[in-house]
């Protein structure tokens, strides 16, 4: 059945499409307010219809609710057991939350959504799926054996007014621990993956195996890569040169299971508060652990657009659906022989792809799994299947082409009015400021705490270097410190910010004091630190600080 307000859609017909420019300029103003809105009618008016039709929720994933387009961004944490999932959540929370255990063996044996709530409690799963707060609700299908295992741990964590994140089930290895779950564990995690922000697989440096089930649930994941994220965990526990080895076979393990071109992101590090066993690779760690909450951090800013993404990446799947289920319809026939013609067309399933492909123009990598959708045809009644109905796919790729270009500009005006919004809070606030930031008193931050200018210790030495450069009243040339700091082999554009910042007056020249200036940001950069966008206060010479 269509959707009432479909039919009458100015821009579903092409018969009217003169008048469609207008009627949408008509709309435009009150249809979206913002842009979770915008996705929520599009989805309603445009895209649901088709997913109907086509029975798609019975196939792929369910329908999608309020609360889907709504909910704070979510991060899923999947692992094998005792990689150190929950211990990960409570390093970044900094507070125990209800329901925890932590343990060497298996321990966490459900999904737990940490979530904000007003007061610490545990809401277990089926109260969860009646919550039309929540964007449990789809989870119902996955019945009682799940729901026991699932909850919601609610508690007042500033954090958690930014994120939501989802610990899942240590997996295990070997057959029996895939039998004794009683629910599609694949399937509950993929049915996460489409609707979370951020997947972060974590591995354990000190014992790295990719088990099958891992394996499984990893290939389970796949069209969600852009959101997959790996961390190497408890890597305080092994010598360097033992890292590396882990390190490399983790990538190779990797490049096997997720099959993308570009190299997946691994963070390296030690993901708790206790003193690290083997403090070497200090540094490194505190680098990708800011990169990965750099990364945490820019998740509710960019939540509008990857609801967007998703959106559009389920328009596609719809759309392919569609063409599969009217094709299987168009080749079923009136009376006799349904049975074996059913088996006939599932068995050739590969066949009715590749002519679609061809016929409609359609990427190999919109098809859904061939494996899978035989397995979910066999049950079905390919007699109850619709044949192809072009309003409706029109429709849809009339949101695809117009309504998703007029959003994707609103996203961005969104996130133009919005750029403080990060994650704040826990883990997040331990490095902000103070000495403990990362990079505090390093590179161009040396000497930052000191009341002599850090620079005036090595200014003999290069004191002995500006006076070969023939300086006139006191000062170099451009062209005369180019061919001394070229030496140091950095390219000119590195060379042409260290000029910059080094001439602090402006003039053209150099003087002494910023002679040596330049030689000392020429180390900086050498050492293998950034260069500051502007020049911090403490290292402006001494003679021109009565300007600044």
């Amino acid at each position: 059945m269509e959707q009432p307000g479909t039919a009458a859609s100015p821009v579903s017909g092409s018969m009217f499409s003169w008048v469609s420019k207008d009627a949408r300029r008509k709309k435009e103003p009150e249809l979206f307010q913002t842009v979770a809105e915008g996705l929520r009618q599009l989805y309603a008016q445009k895209l649901l219809p088709l997913e109907e039709h086509y029975r798609f929720h019975e196939f792929h994933s369910p329908a999608l609710e309020d609360a889907d387009f709504d909910n704070k961004p979510m991060v899923l944490l999947v692992g094998q057991y005792s990689t150190g999932k929950t211990t990960f959540i409570r390093h970044l929370i900094e507070q125990d939350f209800p329901g925890m255990r932590i343990g060497p063996e298996p321990t966490t044996d459900s999904f737990i959504a940490v979530m904000h709530g007003p007061t610490e409690g545990v809401v277990p799963g089926n109260a969860l799926v009646v919550d039309p707060r929540r964007p449990f609700r789809k989870l119902n299908a996955f019945g009682n054996a799940f729901l026991n295992r699932f909850m919601c741990a609610q508690l007042p964590n500033p954090v958690l007014d930014s994120i939501s994140i989802i610990d899942t089930p240590g997996i295990l290895s070997g057959e029996k621990q895939r039998i004794s779950r009683g629910y599609d564990f694949a399937a509950v995690l993929e049915w996460f993956a489409e609707r979370v922000d951020r997947i972060i697989l974590l591995f354990d440096a000190h014992k790295l195996d990719i088990s099958d089930e891992f394996s499984e649930v990893i290939k389970a994941l796949k069209n969600h890569e852009d959101k997959i994220r790996v961390v190497l965990n408890k890597a305080d526990q092994i010598e360097t040169q033992q890292l590396m080895r882990v390190y490399g076979a983790l990538m190779w393990s990797l490049g096997k299971i997720i099959n993308t071109p570009e190299v997946v992101r691994v963070y390296i590090g030690s993901f708790w508060s206790h003193p690290l066993l083997i403090p070497d690779n200090r540094k490194l760690f505190e680098a990708e652990e800011q990169d990965l909450f750099k990364d945490i951090q820019s998740l509710p800013r960019n939540a509008a657009l990857r609801k967007l993404n998703d959106l559009i990446k389920r328009a596609r799947l719809a759309k392919v659906h569609a063409y599969i289920i009217s094709s299987l319809k168009k080749e079923m026939p009136n009376v006799f022989g349904k049975e074996s013609k059913k088996k006939e067309l599932v068995n050739n399933l590969g066949e009715i792809y590749q002519k679609i492909e061809r016929e409609h123009q359609i990427s190999p990598g919109d098809f859904p799994s061939l494996r899978k959708m035989q397995e979910l045809l066999q049950t079905q009644d390919f007699s109850k299947f619709q044949a192809l109905k072009p309003k409706l796919l029109d429709t849809v790729d009339d949101m695809l082409a117009n309504d998703i270009a007029r959003l994707m500009v609103m996203v961005r005006q969104e996130e133009s009015l919005m750029p403080s919004q990060v994650v704040k809070g826990g883990a997040f606030d331990g490095t902000m400021n103070g000495p403990f930031g990362h990079g505090y008193g390093e590179g161009a931050g040396e000497g930052i705490d000191d009341v002599e200018w850090v620079v005036g210790k090595d200014k003999p030495t290069y004191d002995e270097i500006f006076y070969t450069l023939s300086p006139v009243n006191g000062k170099i040339t451009g062209a005369n410190a180019k061919k001394e700091m070229v030496k140091s082999k950095l390219p000119n554009t590195v060379l042409g910010k260290i000029w910059k910042l080094a001439d602090v007056d402006k003039d053209g020249l150099l003087d002494d004091e910023e002679f040596a200036l330049a030689n000392h940001l020429i180390k900086v950069k050498l050492e293998g630190h950034e260069l500051p966008a502007d020049l911090p206060p403490h290292l402006v010479p001494p003679s021109k600080r009565r300007h600044e």
